[in-house]
């Protein structure tokens, strides 16, 4: 599905609610979704609610049209911008998520589904009187984008390191110790093998290295968001804070952050915030010195495995 442009603003949804019995929004599921300002005309609805008497939760059908520009105003609408993002009709960073984690409960997502965390032992007890073991996959405000929604063309080796709001573009892979969090992710075939924040946008045909990590905008009031450009490659367990342009590299174990004293080569050293997005570069550390160096790449570091990611 294509991403909106920045003039669409307004979307739709069309799904079925989790109520829990105090009268808490659980998740949402959207079935039927699209960007305009109505919901089309001859859209299927769901007419009755249902219970879950496992659960003790009510599924209810609901509709809704959003401004994705402005702040959402209740968890529902929370989880059709997250839907939007994770069905790539939107990229990240384009629609307003302000407020969206004093909009959703903290949640226990289960073997059967969302549960209230006041319900969860009697839950897994009555369950357990039946013969049935309830299986706890995580206690958390978002969900596991799998369970929701699987996007075209990917492979993600495990479903619980990709929460729902995560835009993953064709051709990409995560990996198993891979990460992606909501708004945030992929614009083209790229390898993930480290953990991509929120905010945090990463061009085609970049590799994210075994434990690298790229600083998102959630912790430390951080305002600053990071885009990684094409073919990028950050080394095995280095870190980034800055942006890059298209075709830079971090060497392995390095972490760059917007403070850190980069050394270049005419011997004069400024903070790496002044080199943000600058392309073709290539950040190392001075084996000798101990210097942070950046230096105009040369050759090539050979890019993605095309084998893999042809998916």
């Amino acid at each position: 599905m294509a991403a909106a442009s920045s003039a669409q603003l307004s979307a739709w949804g069309v799904g079925l609610a989790t109520i829990a019995a105090d009268g808490t929004t659980l998740d949402t599921f959207f079935r039927h979704l699209g960007l305009a300002n109505a919901v089309p005309v001859g859209t299927p609805t769901e007419t009755q609610s249902t219970t879950d008497e496992r659960r003790g939760v009510a599924i209810v059908p609901t509709s809704l049209v959003i401004d994705t520009q402005a702040a959402p105003t209740s968890a529902t609408d929370v989880y059709l911008r997250l839907h939007l993002l994770s069905h790539r009709m939107v990229e990240p960073r384009t629609i307003n998520l302000d407020g969206a984690f004093g909009l959703l409960a903290n949640v226990a997502w289960t073997s059967i589904g969302p549960v209230a965390l006041d319900t969860l032992d009697d839950v897994r007890y009555n369950l357990l009187r039946q013969g049935q073991h309830l299986v706890v996959h995580g206690v958390d405000k978002f969900p596991r984008m799998t369970d929701y929604v699987v996007p075209s063309g990917v492979r993600i080796a495990d479903a619980s390191r990709v929460r729902l709001g995560a835009h993953l573009a064709s051709g990409t892979t995560v990996m198993h110790e891979g990460f992606c969090n909501f708004n945030a992710g992929t614009l083209g075939a790229s390898m993930v093998e480290g953990r991509i924040s929120a905010g945090v946008i990463v061009g085609d045909g970049s590799d994210i290295g075994g434990g690298a990590s790229i600083m998102g905008t959630l912790s430390g009031g951080g305002k600053e968001m990071v885009t990684v450009g094409k073919k990028c490659l950050l080394g095995a367990n280095s870190g980034l804070g800055i942006s890059l342009g298209d075709e830079c590299i971090i060497e392995a174990g390095l972490y760059i952050t917007a403070g850190t004293q980069v050394k270049l080569p005419d011997g004069t050293v400024v903070k790496a915030r002044e080199l943000s997005g600058a392309s073709g570069l290539l950040f190392r550390r001075n084996s000798q010195s101990g210097a942070v160096e950046a230096v105009q790449r040369t050759g090539n570091w050979g890019g993605l495995n095309a084998a893999l990611h042809k998916n």
